[in-house]
């Protein structure tokens, strides 16, 4: 028995309260009592002992099913990459690339996904390469929304082909949502997406299949993220919150479609109302 009353063969690491607080969840008291009330798991397992040990390196953490980012040394920065920059961080042919945004960074930063140069909007920046993989993956599938201004006037029925699917040259696909912004005005319609394909340009090409080619295109949310506010050309760290629901949605990708889904769904209404991550830990629930 060492002298803070723990045995030798218990896991290395530090208190997970006094981890959970570090990482700017609440204090360590309110962090012991979230503990005692079984709202928190360690690696998917609930724990309600305070004296429970883990490693910030290895541990997953999570308080009411929303992860809790361990590791400061990762980095998560949303972009609203502006038409004209390419999604690379090293353009050969000499064209403005993603470097502008990540120079002003200690950390050596990545793109989640691509837009294309045409194409403005939400674009995720990490040197989380785990995460990134995960997300970018075509395999997980993770919801995208678009909204694009396309010509010509756009119907309901055009916007059920979308839904139900059309045939493009790779293969079929549908919407998983689409609907009209607005009324067309001078020619052209407002129309927002959301899928989950990444395959290239999909977007520009389903909309040309049915007859209403793009005129402009930005990406407004990229999993549980929103874009907001934020201006063409800036960059912001991402909120406690929308690290939480992006860590959530990652952990779950690698459990499982299933999970994933589920995670989906509560990791959006993370975002919607923060305060299921406590913002304001002392707060009474």
């Amino acid at each position: 028995m060492s002298a803070d009353g723990y045995s030798a063969d218990q896991p290395a690491g530090e208190r997970l309260q006094k981890v959970m607080a570090a990482a700017g969840v609440a204090s360590r008291r309110v962090c012991e009592d979230y503990i005692a009330q079984g709202r928190v798991t360690v690696n998917g397992e609930p724990v309600v002992e305070p004296g429970r040990r883990v490693d910030s390196a290895v541990d997953e953490v999570a308080l009411d099913g929303v992860a809790i980012q361990l590791d400061t040394t990762k980095r998560y920065v949303m972009l609203n990459k502006p038409t004209g920059v390419v999604s690379t961080m090293k353009d050969e042919s000499g064209r403005p690339d993603l470097r502008r945004y990540t120079g002003r960074y200690d950390e050596r930063l990545y793109n989640v996904g691509r837009l294309d140069g045409e194409t403005s909007g939400l674009l995720l920046l990490t040197n989380d390469g785990e995460l990134a993989n995960v997300l970018a993956h075509p395999r997980f599938g993770v919801e995208k929304t678009y909204i694009a201004k396309v010509r010509g006037s756009v119907t309901a029925p055009v916007l059920r082909r979308l839904k139900e699917g059309i045939e493009l040259d790779d293969g079929p696909i549908a919407a998983d949502a689409a609907r009209m912004l607005g009324n067309p005005v001078g020619g052209f319609s407002m129309v927002e997406l959301t899928l989950h394909s990444g395959r290239n340009r999909i977007v520009r090409r389903m909309l040309a299949a049915v007859d209403h080619p793009v005129v402009e295109l930005v990406r407004r949310s990229f999993g549980p993220l929103h874009l907001g506010t934020l201006a063409a050309g800036e960059v912001r760290d991402l909120t406690k919150v929308e690290r939480g629901a992006l860590l959530t949605l990652s952990r779950a990708a690698r459990g499982g479609s299933d999970a994933t889904d589920a995670a989906g769904a509560e990791a959006r209404a993370t975002v919607d109302d923060p305060d299921t991550l406590d913002t304001n830990p002392g707060a009474p629930r």
